[in-house]
């Protein structure tokens, strides 16, 4: 499947300079601007770890974090008045509060957020809130990251369907697209590649029977059938010809001719068999002649039984005419009857064969697939062992076992016994290998931890298969196998080397389309419908360049290694004429995407962009609670919780007055206020932008009011205000966000209290070098829950 941004290779930007502390060092990469010998990770000992001190953490429950937790939680959430549900009073140990750990993450994450205590609630200062959330993530998710901290274990995953389609793709050659009535990939925090979520329905396995068959046939071409030819009575066709005591020969005497047409599928020498026999009155052999243009070859047929005789013709492609004529009549000397011939010719049929094989223009899949064929000195058990086990090892991203090879080549011989041609013995095996579990799971052997507690590192090959999808949702190309099989993929300069190709192949887009696309729920673009009777400028046209951009963009801040932040801080983006006219951009000319500088307006980063506005928006208005919650989930990574129970609907005939009004409305109810008071000041702060995202100052009458301030305080005036909020307070939070994020999508299951030591160790490294992109990449490839594997909790 090819992406929006295949094409698209940004020129705008100058390569980057290599900075002072790395000229003159081999190992810079200038594609992506990184010093290999930077190290990428932090190593425990360089790092301050607070994880994992047992000794103190019990004292520190009593001494430090309850007197926080009685002062500024119990009002609300004691053990008679429990808000919502949640107790904090009950838990009196450090074991209590462990063992209710997801209550005291969530507390954590709105205590982080600013949500809790509640605006009516005791007033905490900034000190005090980061100590209490220090104190709640040191004894909740209390791990030791310098004694073996668990890996984790993902469930065996499915290819999803982008995964299943790109694999095919380069293992096959074959562009294969599922079919609509393929069943679609359920979803699991926030992604469609998850393994707990990625299931085999029934149904599923049909359909993969189905294309596996289809994709064979698509990517080894087989000989076609025998295809027989019924030479019959015709006066069109026939010459000194007729049947022979009424049954299916057709005899020849005289000078008899009959022909026939031929269709041949491309330029080869195709195998013309004729069944015939003779009737032979005299010394010679009875003779025929095949002809085809002027082309001819004789056939003598001595036999009185029905027997084959061959000819290989050369065959343009296309429909031709072949004739055979009988050419050597005898009868008797001075006999005046000519009529009474002794020499005829019986022919039965005729059949065609295409040695296609040695066809020049067979399909590059083909060639790819079958690199060896039967020859006098390789037999066919051997071509087929060699063919069926170098496909199965790259199907499965490892070598194949010899148990393997040889089940696949019982299975193709079997084909060849019941009457296949080689090359459909190879469909067969092919067919078998794309319906395998191996193939369609990213199978990893289990694993136990070592004597010393440690977790054990997943192997080079399923290291390889672990970051190709990561980076490119397909199978390990040749090169990253080889490396693998030479075991040099631990080695950290030929890894970020590799990985570092890898950013800049264009196969890397699909890291952008899917990850992108999934974390900014840019998807839902599809489904939204924004009321064309008030926003006549939004059309199907508009909705595919507003996701354009944004993917465009994200490529941009990868591909050239930029700071993660300038996703949201960035002063520039990519546009064409028509989305350009849709922001009220002037000068912008052509269908093509290009930089574009926004120094000096109040767009930049993916606040503003219109894919992101739009799908926060309703059909008829702006929705400062959706964009409020987006921002929560997507770029804070704390979702508020579900709406509590029991709450009624508002009712809307009371809701009146403007977009700020409804909300004050709304959060007039106590039990929305604490999720609200937080959502809706970060939603009210992209009020300049309408439902489609165009700039606005005025909402009908009235002047857009754009500020906002949050439970702790903080203020804001509008977009830019917003922006400096993420550069400023709230960028560490937006950076872990960010990571936690990306290494959910890169090892395909939710993070756990235990991946905190990891996610710790991908934040450091980031912070240490300038927040670039490449280096949450790396970071991510080299944490443990990458590396190793350990067991689920």
């Amino acid at each position: 499947m090819s992406s929006s941004l295949d094409h698209c290779v940004p020129t705008s930007f100058p390569a980057p300079e290599v900075p002072k502390d790395c000229r003159g060092r081999s190992s810079w990469i200038p594609t992506i601007g990184m010093c290999l010998t930077i190290p990428f990770v932090t190593s425990p000992s360089a790092t301050k770890l607070v994880r994992g001190d047992d000794a103190g953490v019990g004292m520190e429950y009593e001494r430090d974090l309850m007197p926080l937790v009685r002062t500024y939680c119990l009002d609300c959430h004691g053990a008679t008045d429990a808000e919502a549900g949640i107790s904090l009073a009950a838990d009196a140990t450090v074991e209590d509060v462990r063992e209710n750990r997801s209550v005291w993450v969530r507390a954590m994450a709105q205590v982080r957020l600013g949500s809790m205590p509640p605006a009516d609630g005791a007033t905490m200062d900034a000190a005090t809130r980061a100590r209490m959330v220090e104190l709640i993530d040191q004894i909740a998710n209390d791990v030791d990251c310098v004694r073996n901290p668990n890996a984790g274990r993902v469930a065996m995953r499915r290819l999803n369907r982008v995964e299943y389609q790109n694999t095919i793709r380069d293992l096959t050659g074959v562009d294969y697209e599922p079919a609509a009535d393929f069943p679609g990939d359920d979803v699991g925090y926030g992604f469609d590649n998850i393994g707990d979520v990625l299931s085999l329905p029934p149904v599923l396995m049909e359909k993969y029977l189905h294309a596996a068959e289809a994709i064979a046939g698509r990517a080894v071409y087989t000989p076609p059938p025998a295809q027989l030819y019924e030479v019959d009575r015709a006066p069109a066709s026939l010459n000194g010809a007729e049947k022979f005591y009424g049954g299916r020969d057709l005899t020849m005497a005289a000078d008899g001719e009959v022909f026939f047409e031929i269709e041949a599928p491309f330029r080869g020498d195709f195998e013309v068999t004729i069944a015939a026999s003779g009737d032979q009155g005299g010394d010679e052999p009875v003779r025929m002649e095949v002809r085809i243009g002027r082309t001819r070859f004789k056939i003598d047929v001595p036999e009185t039984n029905a027997t084959d005789k061959s000819v290989s013709l050369p065959l343009s492609r296309g429909t031709h005419r072949i004739e055979i004529a009988f050419i050597n009549d005898y009868y008797v000397a001075g006999r005046v009857d000519r009529n009474l011939h002794l020499h005829h010719v019986h022919v039965r049929g005729v059949e065609k064969r295409s040695p296609f094989a040695s066809q020049p223009d067979l399909p590059p899949s083909h060639d790819a697939i079958v690199f060896m064929t039967p020859t006098s000195s390789v037999s066919i058990d051997d071509a087929t062992l060699e063919v069926l086990g170098r496909f199965a090892s790259r199907a499965f991203r490892r070598p194949v076992t010899s148990g393997e090879r040889k089940r696949l080549a019982k299975l193709a011989a079997s084909v060849r016994e019941a009457g296949g041609s080689y090359e459909e013995s190879i469909q067969v095996g092919m067919q078998a290998i794309l319906v395998s579990p191996y193939f369609l799971f990213r199978v990893e052997r289990p694993r136990v931890p070592h004597d010393d507690g440690s977790m054990p590192l997943i192997n080079d090959y399923e290291l390889a298969t672990r970051i190709s999808y990561f980076l490119w949702s397909s199978m390990p190309d040749d090169e990253l196998l080889l490396l693998a099989h030479r075991g040099q993929l631990r080695d950290r300069g030929t890894l970020l080397e590799k990985v570092g190709r890898m950013i800049q192949d264009p196969r890397s887009s699909q890291l952008v389309d899917h990850f992108a696309s999934q974390w900014l729920q840019l998807r839902n673009l599809d489904i939204v419908e924004p009321d064309t009777r008030i926003y006549r400028s939004f059309d199907d046209e508009i909705r595919r360049l507003m996701r354009i951009e944004t993917l465009m963009f994200f490529s941009e801040v990868l591909k050239r290694n930029m700071p993660v932040t300038e996703l949201i801080e960035a002063q520039f983006t990519y546009l064409n004429e028509t989305l350009a006219e849709f922001y009220g951009v002037s000068g912008i000319r052509g269908p093509q995407f290009r930089y574009v500088s926004l120094a000096g307006t109040p767009r930049g980063g993916l606040l503003t962009h219109a894919s992101v506005l739009t799908v926060t928006s309703n059909p008829t208005r702006t929705s400062p609670v959706k964009r409020g919650k987006w921002i929560l989930d997507n770029l804070f990574n704390t979702p508020p919780p579900p709406a509590p129970p029991n709450v009624p609907e508002l009712d809307a005939g009371r809701i009146s007055g403007s977009v700020r009004e409804r909300t004050k409305q709304h959060r007039a109810n106590p039990a929305c206020a604490s999720c609200h008071s937080v959502m809706d000041p970060l939603g009210l702060a992209l009020e300049n932008f309408d439902a489609v995202g165009r700039w606005r100052t005025r909402d009908g009458a009235q002047a857009i009011d754009a500020t906002g301030e949050l439970p702790d305080g903080t203020r804001f005036d509008g977009i830019e205000d917003l922006r400096e909020l993420f550069a400023g307070s709230k960028r560490d939070q937006f950076v872990r966000a960010l990571s936690e994020k990306m290494l959910t999508y890169a090892i395909g299951r939710g993070t756990e209290y235990y991946d905190q030591c990891a996610i710790d160790r991908i934040v450091d490294s980031l912070a240490k070098h300038d927040y670039r992109f490449a280096y949450l990449i790396a970071a991510i490839i080299e944490s443990d829950p990458f590396q190793k594997q350990g067991f689920r909790e």
